[in-house]
């Protein structure tokens, strides 16, 4: 890339509020080369969220965007995955695998908590839409970790949760047979902080639904600290809800951003195109 080629590269951006999300409106071809991905990289850092309206990505343009911010990693796998991109869809004809797991998605989480390096970020574009429900929530953790008092920083700055899949799925069907309890409880548990500490310099919180429990604290104070901070983490200021027009595409930061979906209709035929940006940083640093 020439000195010429990166004076050139301006990102024309907004916010979309003050705590959470950047809409961005350059051209696909100038997203795609690659010029301007330090700078959305640093407003993904900063905000949480990436807005790209309509940008009407192909797949294959989808795996070269998200490449040239810094490298795709394999999908979930499944039936519904080809080439890189995962097919987001309740649909069992078409996630007839991971349809159940996916379920979780209507309920407020964070990818990849079972993992010991996380995803960087996540890359979703709308391709069918339903006509009701279906929209994205988006909540900042790490903007709304800064705002809390401190003497709630110190209370839970070494705090330790168990995370589990098995936890996660209890939220969608709270009476499961022993085979689907099993099943779940095969995917292991993982032990995290409750505050994540980053090479930058910022912290986040890790919560959503595949947090279970404080260790070494009482189960009903447990509950009220990780449904309080939750609460507090997705209330207005932090909070983003994306109405999907067909063709937008949204990038999140994934250790900093719990989302969910709003309800829709699973036989409604919605379907997103996800792919995934390498992890680089452990939950612990």
């Amino acid at each position: 890339m020439s000195v010429a080629e990166l004076t050139e590269a301006k990102l024309h951006a907004e916010p979309i509020k003050e705590k959470i999300g950047t809409r961005v409106f350059n051209t696909k071809s100038e997203l795609l080369s690659g010029n301007l991905s330090e700078q959305l990289l640093e407003r993904l850092e900063n905000t949480g969220i990436l807005v790209f309206p309509e940008l009407n990505l192909t797949d294959d343009e989808q795996v070269a965007f998200t490449d040239v911010l810094g490298g795709s990693v394999k999908e979930i796998g499944g039936a519904a995955t080809k080439q890189g991109v995962f097919k987001v869809s309740l649909d069992k004809k078409i996630n007839y695998d991971v349809a159940e797991y996916l379920m979780g998605s209507m309920y407020w989480h964070i990818d990849g908590t079972m993992n010991p390096v996380p995803i960087r970020a996540s890359m979703l574009t709308a391709k069918v839409l339903t006509q009701e429900g279906g929209d994205t929530e988006f909540a900042n953790t790490a903007s709304s970790y800064a705002d809390l008092d401190e003497a709630t920083k110190a209370k839970i700055a070494d705090l330790r949760v168990v995370h589990s899949l098995w936890r996660s799925q209890l939220f969608h069907t709270p009476e499961p047979t022993m085979e689907q309890l099993e099943r779940w409880q095969g995917h292991g548990e993982a032990e995290l902080p409750l505050v994540c500490k980053h090479k930058s310099g910022r912290h986040s919180l890790v919560l959503g639904n595949t947090a279970h429990y404080v260790i070494g604290v009482e189960p009903k104070e447990s509950y009220r600290i990780l449904h309080g901070l939750r609460n507090f983490a997705t209330s207005e200021p932090y909070m983003y809800t994306h109405k999907w027009n067909v063709g937008d595409t949204i990038i999140w930061d994934n250790r900093t951003s719990l989302h969910r979906a709003t309800p829709y209709d699973p036989d409604a035929g919605r379907m997103m195109h996800r792919t995934i940006l390498q992890g680089t940083e452990a939950w612990e640093n």
